[in-house]
């Protein structure tokens, strides 16, 4: 997965934002495949930007919360995408939680599948 990481990491990513409407129910909607590709592709840009930024300035509440901070924000970053591309939507920032979580466990799955496959 060396040479081909992010474009792995991206379909792997928008595989997972497929499946969530059919795990969440109508909390998550994603109209198609495009949507989902970028939806995976602003993800990708915001996680690289901006998460970085909030992580440090909530690093009081992360010591605090032993970490577990981490989670709203990204449900916070996955809120943000859905209110930026169109054909993928979430209901509120509590699903964006769950869905964020579930799309981690989901990438990190998949990727320990792919990874294992191609002999890496």
């Amino acid at each position: 997965m060396r040479g081909h990481g992010f474009l792995t990491r991206w379909l792997i990513n928008a595989v997972i934002l497929l499946l969530l409407p059919f795990v969440m129910g109508p909390a998550v909607e994603v109209t198609g495949v495009i949507p989902a590709l970028v939806a995976a592709f602003v993800l990708g840009i915001v996680n690289a930007l901006i998460r970085p930024v909030l992580i440090i300035l909530s690093l009081p509440i992360q010591v605090l919360t032993l970490g577990l901070f981490t989670f709203i924000i990204n449900g916070l970053m996955l809120w943000l995408v859905a209110r930026l591309v169109g054909g993928f939507y979430i209901a509120g920032f509590w699903p964006a939680v769950l869905a964020s979580i579930l799309l981690s466990v989901g990438s990190s799955i998949l990727s320990f599948l792919v990874r294992d496959r191609s002999g890496e």
